[in-house]
């Protein structure tokens, strides 16, 4: 009978190892026939490097079907419609999985990237509109003398999967490799578990957790939607799967390095979320960004993230930073303004090799567009007030009033609801989604006029010492 069992326990093991299987991919990392020494290729679970020739050996679990690499600094691939190609499909009888790099033209220790959040595509009519603003992040581009790269942090359509290749076709219009994570509506829902709702984006984007370098940058995207098997329902969440990846991937990381994490839910949005945890708040933040946060520890990093369709900025610690970005859609393609009265738009990094800086542009206006004002005219919660809604400020930004020429004051900052918003989305019987109403933000400012003042000049200045202004007659 000891046999037997030993013998039965003996099977099911076999069968367990069987099930799973274990192969060793083999391949090579080449520029102009050249091999490539010391890239860093992965399944999403197992790591190796390139040797001396460029050659590999990964042993794959059955269960990963990718095989990728990450970018080095100073190279590029090929990329299809804006999509770079850094990934293969597995194959049973694939003998050798080969990747080609190019070199690039000039050194791109410094470089600049822009990264915008939820195009969101609902309707065909929607494109021409994408297509502008694509056409606006090109012309941004030209006007730098640095390689630039693409960032998208997800939500590219809004439920329609096939419009993948028209939107792609539309963003290959920018100039730019576009690196893209997705968002809750890129995940293939009403399934009954979350390990199938990326199945339709990695078949046109590749991998949903990944990293590449640019320069003196390290950049890993990853998938913090979780949907839960319940109709459309999701949360914000990171799998374990994907934290130990981030953990060898870092490995190969200097510590002191700068890092750019890019997901599609925020980690934070405001303080009071890393306070304490909220499940009225899961499906707006990432319920355990405490333990990325604390991976990050060691790097000067920042994550870009989207989601909200409006402006959050946060400085979590002195090295680490939250870029929340406004939606290239504005609200849902229904108006130029996010419903906190962010313009719609993108941000533009510049990266001078770990000198960062950025700053927010607004597809409908000029760069030095960063703010609106506004008095008692706009709203009655405004009574006796001047309001700038700076959106792109933070705690670093100086916001300063002046009264008809006169010394500059400090502002308050408060929050409150942007009456361009308010304007625009009154009537949501004309809108095609009726979720979209105003939002609250905390991104205003706020001074009483004096008595007997007859204009008024605010000047916004970042942390880099840009300063914009705008003036306003009073009377």
């Amino acid at each position: 009978m000891k046999r037997l069992l030993i013998l039965a326990l003996a099977l099911l093991w076999c069968s367990a190892t069987w099930a799973v299987g274990i192969s060793t991919l083999k391949g090579t990392v080449r520029c102009e026939g050249k091999g490539v020494a010391n890239v860093v290729v992965t399944d999403g679970e197992s790591f190796t490097t390139t040797d001396a020739k460029g050659r590999f050996a990964l042993p794959s679990s059955d269960d990963n079907k990718l095989i990728y690499i990450t970018v080095p600094a100073g190279y590029r691939v090929a990329a299809e419609q804006s999509v770079p190609q850094f990934w293969l499909k597995k194959e049973a009888d694939k003998k050798s999985y080969d990747f080609a790099l190019h070199r690039k033209a000039e050194d791109d220790t410094h470089h600049g990237f822009v990264v915008f959040a939820d195009p969101q595509i609902w309707h065909q009519k929607e494109f021409p509109a994408l297509r502008e603003g694509m056409a606006d992040i090109r012309r941004t581009v030209e006007g730098y003398e640095i390689p630039f790269h693409g960032i998208c942090c997800g939500d590219v359509i809004s439920y329609d999967h096939t419009f993948y290749p028209t939107y792609n076709e539309v963003a290959a219009t920018s100039g730019l490799d576009i690196y893209s994570t997705p968002g809750n509506h890129d995940m293939t829902l009403y399934s009954r578990s979350h390990e199938t709702s990326t199945r339709l984006w990695e078949e046109t984007f590749g991998p949903v957790c990944y990293s590449f370098n640019v320069g003196k940058a390290h950049y890993v995207v990853l998938n913090d939607n979780f949907y839960i098997g319940r109709d459309y329902f999701y949360i914000g969440y990171l799998d374990e799967k994907q934290f130990a990846w981030l953990e060898k991937d870092l490995s190969y990381v200097e510590e002191g390095s700068t890092v750019f994490v890019v997901l599609h839910i925020p980690s934070t949005c405001e303080e009071s979320d890393r306070k304490q945890f909220s499940y009225g708040n899961i499906a707006n933040v990432m319920t355990n960004a405490p333990q990325l946060h604390r991976m990050l520890a060691p790097y000067n990093a920042h994550i870009l993230s989207g989601h909200t369709h409006t402006t959050y900025n946060q400085i979590i610690t002195e090295k680490l930073y939250e870029h929340v970005i406004p939606a290239l859609s504005g609200a849902w393609w229904q108006g130029i303004l996010c419903t906190d009265g962010t313009p719609r738009g993108y941000s533009v990094f510049e990266v001078d090799g770990d000198k960062v800086q950025w700053y927010y542009k607004s597809t409908d206006f000029k760069p030095d567009h960063q703010m609106t004002l506004y008095t008692e005219a706009d709203s009655a919660g405004f009574a006796g007030q001047v309001v700038a809604n700076v959106w792109a400020a933070d705690e670093n930004w100086k916001i300063e009033a002046q009264f008809d020429g006169g010394e500059s004051q400090p502002m308050e900052r408060f929050t409150a609801y942007d009456p361009g918003a308010q304007k625009m989305y009154a009537d949501r019987e004309k809108l095609d989604h009726p979720y979209v109403y105003p939002t609250p933000s905390d991104h205003f400012f706020r001074i009483v006029i004096p008595k007997g003042a007859k204009a008024v000049k605010v000047t916004a200045t970042d942390p880099f010492g840009r300063s914009y202004q705008e003036t306003l007659n009073l009377k």
